[in-house]
């Protein structure tokens, strides 16, 4: 064998190892290195062990860059084993071995001091720092960017809980935070916001910066009680009633508008305020929900009765020269979702609400004889409207951009009742302005 240099390193490979010795001083130990069929350039320190068997021991690859050796490095390196071998270690593999597993399990140690370090620091943040590493990893990914849930927690839980470090949170916390709620007799808001919180814990568990989600053992029916699905919806006599006091009631145009258009098209409120001219046609009466501003991210079409249209036509008269038909004061964006909602409410108050003195006369303009309506209520009786006008059901669940339940419906039958739809809002469109006068 050749003695080893950096141009017989650099031979060209064959289809054969081809193998250079050098021998080590004090006779204990030789430098190999092989070059492969396939290119590699090994290096090995050779040795004799204490059963007189000849052993080749690995000790890197030859090479510039991170992780190689030079021809230099690998003759230092097989020096060093040689003086381990002449110094009376006659098994270095062993050795090596045994060493290995030292660093190893050394290694392995300094993690998980490294990973208990940092999980005691991450169970010191405050519930608003978990909150903000939330919003930043989860909640970005709503269709709002997570303003809504960032409202309410800032509202109802980061006032209560916020300080506290999470991993001191129990779960007294939670109803401490849900019993506000239902105090104030919001127990939909409370069972949601519960929801909220847990989910905001289970992400601090799979994160490790807690071992245990605290409200693991609360039932949520123990918190703002059975959900009752909302049936509400407003009669003949209540929208021709509805007609006389919305005027009256201290609300901006636009948003008496808004009662109309929704239920004149049974959309939903949210998809309403955040609707942009652009998707608007008023001369070919269209109005196009793109998907991702549509609740269930579907496109949906509404083809505007006449009624609606005027509705529309009075809004753009008010708002046209924005981008937006609600657009917030700054103008670069829609106003909230909640905003009519919350004017609604505000208007069907108790006689004996103190919280609301500076409105008494107009916190009782909208109440309607059968209780309390929302927006989504006007969604409902557009359709109930349809139907009792004679339009299918299943082309009033289309008006309302519902996805069929059935999935063997929903992949076969492909019928669009685009046309049918059209005159259905035709219908329903012609009767709310004869019922509004």
């Amino acid at each position: 064998m050749a003695k080893i240099t950096d141009k017989a390193l650099r031979a060209k490979s064959t289809t054969k190892n081809q193998w250079l010795r050098e021998s080590m001083i004090w006779g204990h130990g030789s430098l190999l290195a092989r070059i492969t069929p396939a290119g590699e350039r090994l290096f090995y320190f050779e040795y004799t062990d204490s059963k007189k068997k000849r052993v080749a021991l690995p000790i890197g690859t030859f090479g510039s860059g991170v992780g190689l050796l030079s021809l230099a490095e690998a003759r230092q390196k097989a020096m060093e084993l040689a003086s381990l071998h002449k110094s009376g270690i006659p098994d270095l593999k062993e050795h090596f071995d045994r060493e290995e597993k030292l660093h190893i399990a050394t290694r392995e140690a300094e993690l998980a001091r490294i990973q208990a370090e940092q999980t005691a620091i991450e169970s010191k943040l405050t519930v608003t720092q978990l909150f903000e590493h939330w919003a930043k990893v989860d909640l970005i990914n709503r269709k709002d960017g997570g303003a809504e849930v960032r409202r309410m927690f800032q509202k109802d839980v980061l006032p209560i809980i916020g300080y506290l470090h999470v991993a001191d949170i129990k779960k007294g916390h939670f109803t401490e935070v849900t019993d506000l709620l239902l105090a104030r007799g919001v127990n939909r808001m409370a069972n949601l916001i519960f929801s909220l919180m847990r989910q905001m814990f289970r992400f601090a568990v799979d994160r490790d910066i807690i071992e245990h989600d605290p409200s693991a053992n609360i039932r949520k029916s123990k918190i703002g009680g059975k959900q009752v699905e909302r049936d509400r919806v407003l009669n003949e006599d209540e929208i021709q009633l509805l007609a006389m006091k919305l005027p009256k009631a201290n609300l901006l145009i636009p948003s008496q508008l808004a009662v109309w258009i929704s239920l004149s098209t049974c959309c939903r409120i949210g998809e309403l305020l955040s609707a942009r001219w652009e998707h608007i046609d008023l001369e070919k009466g269209v109005w196009v929900i793109p998907a991702e501003s549509s609740k269930n991210g579907r496109l949906h079409t509404i083809y505007l009765s006449d009624f609606a249209k005027q509705q529309f036509q009075a809004l753009r008269n008010i708002n046209g020269e924005s981008a937006y038909c609600y657009p917030n004061r700054a103008d670069d964006g829609p106003i909230s979702s909640k905003t009519v909602t919350k004017q609604l409410g505000d208007r069907q108050k108790s006689a004996d609400g103190s919280a609301y003195s500076n409105r008494t006369k107009h916190m009782q303009a909208l109440v309607l004889p059968h209780g309390k309506w929302t927006p989504h209520d006007l969604r409902r009786t557009g359709a109930t409207l349809m139907t009792a006008l004679g339009v299918l059901p299943e082309v009033a669940e289309r008006c309302l951009n519902h996805i069929e339940e059935n999935k063997v419906k929903r992949t076969y039958q492909r019928h669009s009742y685009q046309k049918e739809m059209a005159e259905a809002w035709v219908l329903l469109g012609a009767h709310v302005a004869q019922l509004v006068g």
